[in-house]
C-alpha cells in the first residue's frame, strides 16, 4: 500500500473521531479560518477529496466537476458551491458521508502506481503528490476544527509527509510571489512527535530552523503565524521563508496575524 494513503486514512479518522461526540448543531460553529463553520470545512474536504478520487478513476467527471466549480473559486464563493453541490449535507451525515469517501479514496489510491500523472486544478500531478495533498489539507483544516472545540491535537509522525511538502515548495514559495528564492535554503532541524530528529537542507552556520516538526507544519499550512511559535528561526533567508512560507497551490496568502490562530479556551 502506498503509505501516504494509509497516512491520509488515519489522518481522515483522527478527525473523525473528534468529531464523532458532536451534536448536529455544533457543527454550526464558526472556526477561525474566515469564520467558516465545522460543515463548511468537512464539505470542502468531502469535495476535494472527491475530485481527488475522480481523477484517479473517471478523468471526464474530474474535468466537468473543475470546470463547474472554477467559476465558484474566482468569485469567491467556494463554500456556497460546495453547500449547493452536496445538497446542504451537514452535521453527522456529513461526516459519515465525508469519512466514507476518505476511505474509498484511500483504498483506491493505495493500488495505484504513486508515479501515475493525475490531473488536477493547476498543472498534473503523480498519484503520491495528489494523495499527499489531501493528507495535508486534512490536517491543515483540521487545525481550525480542533482549535474551536479546544483540543491540542496529539501529532503522529505521518506529519512528515507535510514536513517533506513544505521543503519541497521552498522555491515555490518565493516563485509564487514573484521573488528569487533566497539561497541557501536554510538547515531544518526538527523533533517530530516520537522525539525522533529529522533534519532537511545542507548544515548553514547563519541559515537555520530548529524546533518541533508540528509547528513546522502550522506555519507551512498557514495555522499559525510564526510569532506564535516557538520556532528558532535563524537568518535573513530563514526569516523570509518562515514570514511567507505556503505548501499548498493557488495565489500567495499571508499567514493568519499573530494571536488570531490558537487552540480556544473556554470561558
Amino acid at each position: 500500500m502506498m503509505q501516504q494513503a494509509q497516512d491520509f486514512l488515519d489522518e481522515t479518522e483522527a478527525l473523525a473521531a473528534l468529531l464523532a461526540p458532536l451534536a448536529d448543531s455544533d457543527f454550526l460553529q464558526q472556526t477561525a479560518f474566515k469564520d467558516w463553520t465545522v460543515d463548511m470545512v468537512l464539505r470542502h474536504l468531502h469535495f476535494w477529496n472527491k475530485a481527488a478520487l475522480l481523477s484517479l478513476t473517471d478523468e471526464a467527471a474530474f474535468k466537468a466537476l473543475v470546470a463547474d466549480v472554477s467559476g465558484a473559486v474566482k468569485g469567491g464563493s467556494l463554500p456556497v458551491h460546495e453547500a449547493a453541490y452536496f445538497n446542504g449535507l451537514s452535521g453527522q451525515a456529513l461526516r459519515t458521508a465525508w469519512r466514507t469517501l476518505a476511505a474509498e479514496t484511500a483504498s483506491a489510491f493505495s493500488k495505484t502506481d504513486p508515479s501515475r500523472r493525475l490531473a488536477w486544478v493547476g498543472p498534473s500531478m503523480s498519484a503520491r503528490s495528489s494523495i499527499t495533498a489531501r493528507l495535508m489539507e486534512t490536517w491543515a483544516h483540521g487545525q481550525e476544527v480542533y482549535d474551536q472545540l479546544g483540543v491540542v491535537r496529539q501529532n503522529a509522525d505521518r506529519i512528515r509527509n507535510i514536513v517533506v511538502l513544505g521543503v519541497n515548495t521552498y522555491g515555490w514559495t518565493f516563485a509564487n510571489r514573484r521573488e528569487e528564492a533566497p539561497q541557501p535554503m536554510p538547515h531544518l532541524v526538527l523533533t517530530a512527535p516520537s522525539g525522533e530528529t529529522w533534519t532537511y537542507g545542507d548544515v548553514q552556520d547563519g541559515e537555520r530552523i530548529e524546533g518541533l516538526a508540528e509547528e513546522f507544519c502550522q506555519v507551512v499550512t498557514q495555522t499559525r503565524n510564526i510569532a506564535d511559535t516557538a520556532l528558532s528561526v535563524t537568518g535573513p533567508n530563514a526569516a523570509r521563508w518562515m514570514a511567507h512560507a505556503q505548501c499548498f497551490a493557488g495565489p500567495p496568502k499571508e499567514p493568519p496575524p499573530p494571536g488570531t490562530r490558537k487552540t480556544r479556551v473556554s470561558a
